[in-house]
């Protein structure tokens, strides 16, 4: 009996394993995968208006806009997590982003460690004071203690200012916490990137603070950044920024966030 139904079980797990590798190249099959392949994007939800928590506690902001935008227009399937900025870059570098969309400045200290796309917005230094504070221009800093967040521009422009390890400089997680410190009087002044600032002041109009902007700050350039080297994928975002700029959807999402500034 054991011998007339050998064959028959032999069979059996013959088509079983020929089902099995069947689905096995199904699956490595790269258009398939390519498009199931879901890239993380990592993006700083302490800077408002460009990326913040709602409280749904999802990221809503001028960035995520623009970055869901980008996808859509490339193709690509994304899911955007909350990421510190002071760790955004290690992110990158070890793999656990595959983008980043942050307010990120394009600069050639970073171009050595990652890839830019195209700039999608125009920034520069502002400075936030008291309204009584006698600060007319960026010089005037050198004698005050200055409240940035770390690793940012405005960290740089304050290191080069009053030196890399001065301790007039206060470095802070997030630029929320640098405005506390400034209310709280722990700093005379806070320098950070126009969006932040100016949306900073004019939701927090009872609290007297005025605005300084100095000439000398030059202007950034924001762009979405990949790992180094991950040309394919640097080429569709490009594709993606170049379709919502000649669409008006770039426009539109800019309206949105800073209907007072010209883009």
């Amino acid at each position: 009996m054991k011998q007339r139904y050998l064959p028959a079980l032999t069979l059996a797990l013959l088509c079983s394993l020929a089902v099995l590798a069947g689905c096995g190249k199904k699956d490595s099959n790269p258009a398939a995968t390519a498009a199931n392949t879901e890239y993380v994007v990592g993006a700083d939800g302490a800077y408002a208006p460009f990326a913040s928590e709602n409280e749904q506690k999802e990221l809503v902001g001028f960035d995520i806009d623009i970055m869901k935008a980008v996808a859509d227009k490339a193709g690509l399937k994304i899911r955007i997590v909350n990421t510190p900025f002071d760790g955004l870059f290690n992110a990158l570098a070890q793999g656990d982003r595959d983008i980043l969309i942050s307010t990120i400045t394009i600069n050639d200290q970073r171009r050595q460690t990652m890839d830019f796309s195209e700039p999608y917005f125009v920034a520069k230094q502002l400075i936030v004071l008291p309204s009584s504070s006698k600060v007319a221009k960026f010089e005037d800093l050198k004698a005050l203690k200055i409240g940035v967040q770390s690793a940012t521009t405005a960290d740089e422009a304050a290191q080069n200012l009053v030196g890399k390890n001065s301790p007039s400089v206060k470095r802070f997680e997030s630029m929320p916490l640098a405005f506390q410190e400034l209310e709280g009087g722990g700093v005379d002044a806070v320098i950070g990137d126009n969006g932040v600032v100016t949306n900073f002041v004019k939701n927090n109009p009872g609290k007297s603070f005025r605005i300084v902007n100095d000439p000398t700050f030059p202007k950034e350039y924001y762009g979405i950044a990949v790992k180094k080297g991950n040309a394919e994928l640097l080429a569709k975002l490009n594709h993606g920024l170049e379709q919502i700029k000649a669409d008006g959807t770039q426009d539109r999402i800019y309206k949105k966030y800073f209907a007072d500034e010209k883009l």
